[in-house]
């Protein structure tokens, strides 16, 4: 199938090589020619395990445009995938979405054939039929039904494993519009075996709010009985082993630690109250779920200064910048804030991670970056902030570590060791 992804980013570049190496042809659209010509050279303009190996795989179908000069003429399907990014009141902000929906519709004005829409971008509910469908009717003279087809398809990609996420889906969501999107959609995921859910785009959009909205709250509610556990002298992780046997209870997601971040949780629960919010709903729950997640992080500085009073001068270790392990990506990181606590404490910092490093400086340039883990071990104190394989493959003898991640052979080796809740 000729397939197009407007939006390079992490969740279109992801979506657009794997559905290459199902077999279908793809043309990647976007407006940055810098991240078009990494892609054509066969570099991933971001990092994400085995992706660039899949890439280079399947170079000979993927393609790349300007969205100035992209030619639908054979499209058959054409995916959005551009960013959502939070307003000031966290309700997400469209101006992507409408750009590219205006930008697609003029494109397909004179396509002879039918073409399927599919949004693969996080939108509230609603967003499809009453923001996309009308720019697209506008601006392409056709309506969805009879000449075009317009679907929902939200994305449940974990950063680090999005490629297996996409080729091993435990589900797939498809909320079209009318029997041509969802025939197409079908057509697409024909390879999967997984459970498919055909429902309206309303329904599909408020699903992906609502799956992450509930995974952030499993992890602040593990992270709120764990600091219970830890007041009380009982090992966490041994509490939720126990939890998560009960058949009606899934064990994922509850790991205690320093809390969520990443791209979506923290959006995506932000743009759900302020939604419900804004429809005279208020929610109670789950800005208590962002609560809990801000404070974490810095329970591993009120830890620090059990060992530590006085932090001015002191020379603090950093493992982990990323928000996750096998990611380079920083956004919403919970080692952030502790980063800005230790130097507002006059603490002189000394980080590592291998492959956030280049991004966490152009927030936090005035802190020493090392170029190994080990280098972190020469200081007064560790804090570990994200759990990065290399981690377990050091050596802590002698070392104070607070750990916010529950790296194992830090618990076994450090001379004095704590984690944030056990």
């Amino acid at each position: 199938m000729k397939i197009a992804i407007f939006g390079s980013g992490y969740v279109g570049l992801v979506s657009g090589v794997c559905l290459a190496e199902l077999g279908n042809e793809v043309t990647f659209v976007d407006i940055d020619s810098n991240k078009l010509e990494s892609i054509q050279r066969g570099t991933p303009p971001i990092y994400e395990e085995g992706l660039e190996e899949l890439l280079k795989k399947n170079l000979t179908r993927i393609h790349s445009s300007s969205a100035a000069q992209y030619d639908s003429s054979d499209a058959e399907a054409i995916f959005i995938c551009v960013g959502t990014p939070p307003n000031p009141d966290g309700t997400p902000n469209y101006k992507f979405i409408r750009t590219v929906t205006a930008q697609i519709g003029e494109s397909i004005k004179k396509t002879p054939h039918n073409v399927t829409i599919i949004v693969k971008s996080t939108v509230l509910p609603g967003t499809t039929e009453e923001i996309i469908r009308p720019i697209l009717e506008e601006h392409s003279e056709k309506k969805v039904g009879r000449e075009l087809g317009l679907a929902m398809n939200p994305e449940f990609l974990k950063e680090g494993l999005a490629i297996h996420d996409f080729m091993n889906p435990d589900r797939i969501i498809i909320g079209s519009m009318d029997e041509y999107s969802r025939e197409i959609l079908t057509r697409i995921y024909a390879p999967f075996s997984c459970k498919k859910l055909h429902t309206t785009p309303k329904v599909a959009e408020m699903i992906k709010y609502v799956s992450n909205a509930f995974l952030a709250t499993k992890i602040s509610f593990a992270n709120e009985i764990g600091n219970i556990c830890k007041r009380n002298g009982i090992d966490t992780e041994e509490v939720f082993t126990g939890v998560g046997m009960d058949a009606r209870i899934n064990p994922a997601f509850f790991v205690s630690g320093i809390g969520f971040g990443g791209s979506c949780f923290p959006k995506d629960v932000q743009a759900l109250i302020s939604h419900a919010t804004n429809q005279g709903l208020p929610p109670k729950l789950l800005p208590a779920v962002l609560s809990i997640n801000d404070e974490q992080p810095l329970r591993l500085i009120s830890i620090l200064k059990k060992y530590i009073p006085n932090l001015h001068g002191k020379r603090i270790g950093i493992l982990g910048l990323s928000f996750k392990p096998c990611s380079d990506d920083i956004r919403e990181s919970r080692v952030i804030p502790i980063l800005a606590s230790l130097l507002e404490e006059g603490a002189e910092i000394m980080a590592y991670d291998p492959l956030a490093i280049e991004q966490m400086k152009h927030i936090f340039p005035g802190i020493t970056y090392v170029k190994s883990a080990e280098a972190v071990l020469n200081t007064e104190a560790v804090l570990i902030a994200t759990a990065h394989p290399e981690f377990e493959l050091l050596n802590y003898e002698g070392k104070v570590v607070i750990d916010g991640r529950r790296v194992r052979a830090a618990a076994k080796g450090a001379a004095i060791y704590e984690g944030v809740c056990w």
